[in-house]
């Protein structure tokens, strides 16, 4: 099909190649309003948006991410709160909520966002007064902090790999808390072992303050859920 008549003075198009033209002409038009209005749906998330996270997801994985997220959406304002609480979604006003482990059953959307990796440590110091256990039965020689589930309020197992195999152990103790920090601060005082998420325990394991003494088997799966 000819789409140009050349003479030697002229270069003009058929009525085959003004006919393509046109329609080349507004495909390419179809297209800069298609990605246009994509822009614009971009440019209408705004407004505030109120999330709950465990403090060690906040602080280990959503802040430092926060700069990133602002620049890419500057018209969203963000209010953050911290628990590790059932919230009440809609009683509370709350847009999304990512919880640790399993979800209550509820009418609520939730997606899995991941999987955080725990650590069986403690002290430096405990461990050179009271030796380091090389096997789960050597677990029973020693003491641990014992971690409150504030939506159970029962202890929480210690959870190992054996082999493959999921090994789960009540251990001994004289202290519970409920809060992450507090319990990676009753390790390094010595006070036993300890079961932290890793990301919350590697600073003291680069450290040097607290050591791993055995591999851990339990994964808590990070979850999300919103109203919509």
């Amino acid at each position: 099909m000819q789409l140009l008549a050349r003479t030697t003075r002229r270069l003009n198009l058929t009525v085959d190649g003004a006919a393509y033209y046109e329609r080349c002409s507004q495909i390419l038009a179809d297209i800069d309003e298609l990605q246009s209005g994509l822009g614009a749906g971009e440019e209408r998330l705004r407004g505030r948006l109120r999330v709950e996270m465990p403090d060690t997801v906040a602080t280990s994985i959503v802040v430092p991410t926060l700069p990133e997220f602002h620049a890419s959406y500057p018209p969203i304002e963000l209010s953050i709160g911290i628990g590790t609480h059932n919230v009440d979604l809609v009683g509370e006003g709350v847009d999304c909520n990512v919880q640790l482990g399993e979800l209550p059953d509820s009418g609520l959307v939730a997606r899995r966002l991941g999987v955080l990796e725990q650590v069986t440590c403690a002290s430096t110091a405990y461990l050179e007064k009271h030796g380091t256990p090389r096997s789960f039965g050597g677990l029973t020689q020693h003491v641990a902090v014992n971690c409150v589930s504030e939506n159970s309020g029962r202890f929480a197992d210690f959870d190992f790999d054996a082999d493959g195999e999921a090994v789960t152990m009540k251990m001994r103790g004289f202290v519970q808390v409920a809060d992450e920090h507090t319990y990676i601060a009753c390790g390094i005082e010595e006070l036993g072992l300890i079961q932290p998420l890793k990301i919350a325990a590697q600073p003291y394991l680069r450290s040097g303050q607290l050591q791993e003494v055995c591999r851990s088997g339990k994964r808590h799966r990070s979850r999300c859920r919103s109203r919509s």
